[in-house]
């Protein structure tokens, strides 16, 4: 596992498995028992994204265009990350990170 891989993932209290991004460090990624995750919706895109959230798509292992939520970060144990999708791509991990920084609003703190 590494930091953009796309996984499903049900979290607790979740019916049923969304897709998962795993944005812990490289290191945690690679080996430790928890990771940490932002989730994305199981239905297609039917909006544009809000403040906090992006856009992903088959470029990124995914069926259609989804929303990400970047403003809420999940930790993971990655036994529970099931089925393997894809990885986020290139173009668009600046994009993620961002969007998670603006998210947090930890830029303010900079």
């Amino acid at each position: 596992m590494k930091t953009f891989d796309v996984f499903n993932c049900q979290p607790p209290d979740w019916k049923e498995p969304h897709p998962a991004v795993i944005v812990s460090h490289p290191d945690r990624s690679a080996r430790k028992p928890v990771v940490e995750v932002i989730m994305c919706s199981t239905a297609r895109a039917n909006r544009s994204p809000e403040p906090g959230e992006i856009l992903l798509d088959k470029e990124d292992g995914l069926d259609w265009e989804t929303i990400c939520f970047c403003d809420l970060i999940y930790a993971v144990r990655r036994d529970d990350l099931k089925a393997r999708r894809g990885e986020v791509s290139e173009a668009r991990r600046g994009h993620l990170v961002r969007t998670i920084i603006a998210a947090h609003r930890w830029a303010d703190v900079l």
